[in-house]
């Protein structure tokens, strides 16, 4: 079941692999639909598979002794969830699960750490995307100490639109908030000042794109620092 599900799903990562290493690396691997909520590596642990992601969005979220959680990276179907996990025992202090329903290529964690020192091909794309990563990262956690809400929610919404590739969305005031580190009301102002001038719209949790020039224009000067850093994975 798996290679002939896999076939019909596209991760970026993956598809720079020559064809024979990205079908072996297939031809073990199971697509597996990922809903809203699920949970792929929780701090300390090492995890049990690692997910090529296809479509949607996994966060990766930092958590407060409170329980309050800030978003500090976000991975589509560019990249592998646990790909920092591959390199080396350290634990993670991060959480990381789904944010917008999806699915993933999915294959064991450990197997798949074997494979990366086997091939350089597969070592070397793992190492550049966790660069990659790691460089969005830095910019986010920078964002979030320096930029006033309005503008990180549109960066935000725009992140989000890049990885879907669809002007419509679902994502709940609970979910946004936690996202950007803040407050529900914060969000809730945010939203409506981004509606009022007619570039969203936010109903229930439902988020529609209007004008995605409008939104850019909004968003803090991370956007493109970040969207540019995603673009090298995909050229």
């Amino acid at each position: 079941m798996g290679l002939l599900m896999a076939r019909e799903s596209s991760n970026l990562l993956l598809d720079s692999l020559p064809a024979s290493l990205k079908c072996s690396l297939m031809a073990r691997m199971q697509l597996v639909p990922l809903p809203v909520g699920t949970v792929l590596c929780n701090p300390g642990e090492q995890p049990k598979f690692a997910h090529f992601m296809t479509s949607g969005i996994a966060s990766v979220v930092t958590f407060m002794a409170s329980g309050i959680g800030a978003e500090v990276g976000m991975i589509g179907s560019e990249g592998v969830v646990e790909a920092i996990n591959l390199l080396g025992p350290g634990k993670t202090p991060t959480s990381s699960f789904i944010q917008v329903e999806g699915s993933a290529l999915r294959i064991r964690f450990t197997e798949l750490q074997e494979d990366i020192f086997k091939s350089q091909l597969l070592l070397k794309s793992i190492l550049e995307f966790v660069q990659c990563h790691s460089f969005i990262l830095s910019q986010l956690a920078a964002c979030h100490g320096l930029h006033e809400i309005e503008g990180r929610l549109a960066r935000w919404l725009l992140m989000v639109q890049d990885r879907v590739n669809s002007e419509k969305f679902y994502l709940t005031q609970e979910f946004l908030a936690e996202m950007l580190g803040t407050r529900r009301t914060s969000v809730s102002a945010s939203a409506a000042k981004l509606q009022s001038r007619g570039l969203i719209e936010y109903s229930r949790g439902h988020i529609r794109i209007l004008d995605r020039a409008g939104l850019q224009a909004a968003a803090c000067e991370c956007y493109p620092i970040v969207r540019d850093l995603s673009a090298g994975l995909r050229s």
